[in-house]
């Protein structure tokens, strides 16, 4: 581990390093901001980098501000804690009124790569034609950034990315769902006063349990720090843990799930129409929920109930029989019977070779989130370090599925699970505290891992007295991150600024 000497001398000559460059040669690098003595792993954090960019997006040009550093937390003695990593975004002579987003991945345990390089940030992860080589992927400048409508702030909880506690055996305090969304509202609540941003609308982008956080951390923020947010977008999130785990035993969490095998199905065969997804999703929640919430068909009936998920899922009528029409994972080896691939829960149309053909369940990675989207990790460490001037020795951790074992999802030491986690009441709470606050959901259709159906159903139970005019839920093409279709993060980025600009338009003038 360096000494303090090597430290301090290490970000003086950063902070003396010429601008780099993608900055403005006019504009070069402000000097590094130093951080204060630090105990442990904390030490490899070099002090703040704020370097000045510029992005062209629909041949306009934003000239911004980029800063990576870090957000200290302090215990009750006065002592470090731990030290949240973030990256931030700011369009220049922009003005009070533009808004301020602070994103936040999911997991639990990963970082905000995947939302910085694969959708809102200024640069993309390109994955080449095919959209799966993560091997030869490269950074281009992002046409679709979100710095078009408003300011980014990309956090990382603690034990993803470079956020890390001052001792390790500390870290596991900040794994459960009321802690864990405390620090981020406590990092949300320093940036906006370390930088003069209290007159900003605020917004929450999170995605995948992100989105279960974001509705923990709006509330947190009005609870504990007096910050109200404008609006948030939860993108393929988790909101209710009882109708999304449970598709294997009980019927609505099944008829939830089977739109989105559905889709994947059309889609295998490049032949996606919305009119037979309806027609999918009328059966689903019809004839296909009563008849597995009652005794199972016999005869005819069977063979014709079987046939129809057969025909419009792809998995072979006999595995259907066997499994009396509840799917669950059986897609990822029956799918495409005899193709010898398997299928991707995080996008139940994307197929890879199967690497354990002679087995009859998944034995593999998943292709997608333990194959391509890796290279998010060395992509953003080689980007932190050479575009945004953040050198450190400590590991980039892109997902670590140790985080994700040990959560708390009760909030606390051996309370909960998974299947009871909600966050409805959170959403109501704050349709109902916040007249202004307006709620955008995202989803994939084929994503098995989070499917739309479990939003909508909540969605469609929500008080229309809170949610009419106010809550929306836009669905594309791909999966759980359907955001690496070029296509779908186009569309999706358009939604999302008219989502932005409907609120605005209705802001009081400053």
């Amino acid at each position: 581990m360096r000494i303090r000497t090597l430290f301090l001398l290490t970000a003086f000559m950063a902070s003396l390093a010429p601008a780099l460059s993608h900055a403005q040669e006019s504009d070069p690098p402000r000097a590094n901001v130093q951080s204060g003595a630090r105990d442990g792993v904390l030490k490899l954090l070099p002090a703040d980098s704020i370097t000045e960019h510029a992005l062209t997006i629909g041949g306009r040009k934003i000239a911004y501000t980029a800063t990576a550093g870090t957000l200290d937390l302090f215990g009750q003695d006065g002592a470090q804690t731990g030290a949240i990593f973030y990256t931030a975004y700011v369009a220049r002579d922009s003005g009070a009124s533009r808004p301020l987003t602070f994103a936040f991945n999911g997991g639990p345990g990963a970082a905000s790569a995947f939302l910085h390089l694969g959708l809102v940030g200024p640069k993309v992860l390109d994955f080449g034609p095919d959209g799966r080589d993560g091997a030869n992927a490269k950074l281009v400048d992002n046409p679709q950034s979100w710095l078009d409508f408003t300011d980014l702030v990309l956090i990382d909880p603690i034990g993803t990315g470079w956020s890390r506690t001052a001792k390790a055996d500390d870290a596991s305090n900040y794994y459960n769902v009321s802690a864990d969304a405390q620090s981020i509202a406590k990092a949300i609540a320093l940036y906006i006063a370390h930088n003069n941003r209290s007159n900003s609308p605020k917004y929450l982008l999170g995605e995948s349990y992100g989105g279960f956080r974001a509705a923990k951390v709006a509330s947190a923020l009005q609870e504990s720090q007096g910050i109200i947010v404008a609006g948030a977008v939860m993108l393929s999130p988790l909101l209710e843990g009882q109708l999304m785990f449970n598709a294997d035993q009980f019927a609505l969490g099944a008829a939830l799930e089977l739109p989105s095998l559905a889709a994947a199905e059309l889609d295998r065969h490049n032949a996606f129409d919305e009119e037979k997804q309806k027609a999918a999703e009328t059966f689903a929640l019809g004839d296909y929920l009563t008849t597995l919430a009652g005794p199972p068909p016999t005869g005819a009936e069977a063979a014709a109930f079987y046939g129809r998920i057969a025909a419009l899922t792809g998995i072979p009528e006999d595995i259907v029989t066997r499994n009396r029409g509840f799917l669950g994972s059986s897609f990822v080896k029956h799918s495409d019977e005899g193709s010898g691939e398997v299928m991707s829960s995080y996008d139940a149309s994307f197929a890879a070779p199967d690497p354990y053909p002679e087995s009859d369940y998944d034995r593999g990675d998943d292709a997608i989130l333990d194959g391509f989207t890796r290279a998010y990790g060395g992509a953003f460490a080689d980007y932190a370090r050479n575009e945004l001037g953040f050198r450190t020795e400590m590991t980039y951790s892109l997902l670590d599925g140790d985080i994700s074992r040990r959560w708390e999802w009760g909030g606390g030491r051996g309370g909960g699970s998974r299947f009871q986690a909600s966050a409805t009441d959170d959403i109501r709470q704050l349709l109902a505290a916040n007249p202004a606050f307006h709620l955008l959901i995202a989803h994939g259709y084929s994503d098995l891992v989070t499917p739309y159906g479990v939003s909508r159903y909540v969605v469609d139970h929500l008080p229309p007295s809170l949610a009419g005019g106010r809550v929306g839920l836009k669905l594309y093409r791909g999966g759980h991150m359907f955001y690496t279709r070029a296509d779908q993060r186009a569309a999706f980025t358009a939604d999302a600024k008219a989502f932005y600009g409907t609120h605005l338009a209705a802001q009081p003038a400053d």
